[in-house]
């Protein structure tokens, strides 16, 4: 008598009782609104960071325009793929943070090229990582306080610009910071949007640029891709692809996994994570940074507003990738569009994009009090933007940071009167 098929802890019916042909009945209304509310959020909510961070490591605007492009292809492909093939609600993200880090290094030395050969030996960690066990424990060991103090300290000096703007555009910065607040008071992802919008009236009816240039523009609505061949050294490698590899993982790729666990997909999100590697490993030499699971949208993908089955919460995920992908189309268009506001604006937009990531890096990094004196230089440093050796600033916060730690805990171990203070 053969055995009944073993249940599938993730909610999800067992693959041979579910064939691709039946992908249709899963269908509903809820899963279509929630895939276009994840698309707009998590293009709106961050376009402007990774934007601001290409170019701060020498991307021209074509090439901003182009790894743009390649991220939201990639990742709305391969959530596609995901989503189907697996029947969870798997979603992918350009790595927001790691355009946070970017901003941070700013420019390297080989220029762009050396960045896009940094973005690709972070893609192979990262597709790397969820292939081999022992690398994914390796940075699950790394500990959470200094992991949180890094992101709390990339993500500084992006934070600091709504208030940068209140003294240099009082008016401008008046305007973003209201639509951000009245919009949060309604519903948190109402915030962004809301500043986005208020950027848009900004640029129109008060900078009031020159619209002719846009308009007529050779590029035309279509984004072309930009290939740029890789330079690969040492420095570039330390000072931003291990830093780019650890934030995109403790950033985004472990609260992604922790968002499905917590919405009843506990397992098997190993195969994901490598695929979110993959994509980020296509989209590099076209100027792409990195892809990875997403945290915030995947919460939303995997909620039960996507539907109340989690067995077909997946299709929300399908219809944002679906979405994602036209989105990535016009992004030479909406590149063109940004470029005409005053950078700290634009940077304005950003760091309130990412002042709720910010908050809860730093509750994270503070939270023990045993790990205060390590976060704190781990944070001081990342954030300080110094450069050593020619490595950046991050990489040398976490290495510190660790060292002070291990201190801590040997003397603790030799002395163990000072645990009772």
């Amino acid at each position: 008598m053969p055995r009944p098929p073993r249940p599938d802890p993730s909610g999800t019916a067992p693959r041979a009782s579910r064939p691709w042909q039946t992908w249709w009945r899963d269908l509903a209304w809820s899963s279509l609104l929630m895939g276009m509310m994840v698309a707009l959020v998590g293009t709106a909510s961050s376009f402007s960071v990774i934007m601001q961070g290409l170019a701060a490591v020498g991307a021209s605007p074509e090439q901003v325009a182009s790894g743009l492009m390649a991220l939201s292809i990639t990742k709305g492909v391969f959530a596609i793929v995901l989503s189907l093939a697996f029947r969870r609600p798997y979603s992918l993200a350009w790595s927001t943070s790691g355009a946070a880090l970017l901003v941070a290094t700013g420019p390297i030395e080989g220029g762009f090229a050396a960045a896009v050969g940094a973005f690709i030996i972070a893609s192979i960690l990262l597709a790397l990582t969820g292939m081999i066990r022992p690398l994914a424990r390796a940075v699950a060991a790394i500990p959470a306080p200094l992991a949180h103090a890094m992101l709390a300290g990339v993500l500084l000096p992006l934070c600091l610009a709504p208030f940068k703007t209140l003294s240099l555009y009082p008016l401008w910065g008046v305007i973003l910071l209201a639509a951000w607040l009245l919009a949060r008071q309604i519903h948190s992802l109402l915030a962004v949007p809301a500043a986005l919008l208020a950027f848009a009236g900004i640029l129109s009816f008060g900078i009031r640029p020159d619209w002719t240039g846009l308009l007529h523009d050779q590029a035309g609505l279509w984004t072309p891709l930009v290939w740029v061949w890789p330079q690969f050294s040492l420095t570039a490698a330390a000072s931003l692809a291990l830093p780019l590899y650890l934030v995109t993982m403790a950033g985004q790729n472990l609260p992604g996994q922790a968002a499905l666990r917590l919405n009843g997909f506990p397992q098997g999100h190993a195969t994901a994570l490598g695929a979110s590697g993959v994509a980020g490993l296509l989209s590099a030499p076209f100027g792409g940074h990195a892809n990875n699971l997403a945290a915030i949208t995947a919460a939303l993908c995997s909620g039960s507003d996507a539907h109340r089955d989690p067995k077909r919460r997946y299709w929300a995920s399908v219809w944002a990738g679906l979405m994602f992908i036209p989105l990535g189309l016009f992004a030479g268009l909406c590149v063109r569009f940004i470029a005409l506001a005053p950078v700290l604006l634009i940077q304005t937009v950003a760091g309130l994009a990412l002042l709720g990531t910010f908050s809860g890096a730093l509750l994270s990094a503070f939270q023990h009090q045993s790990s205060r004196v390590p976060a704190a230089i781990t944070f001081l440093l990342t954030a300080s933007g110094v450069s050593i050796l020619g490595i950046a600033g991050a990489f040398w916060g976490l290495v510190l940071g660790g060292l002070v730690l291990a201190l801590q805990s040997r003397t603790r171990r030799s002395n163990p009167s000072q645990n009772a203070r």
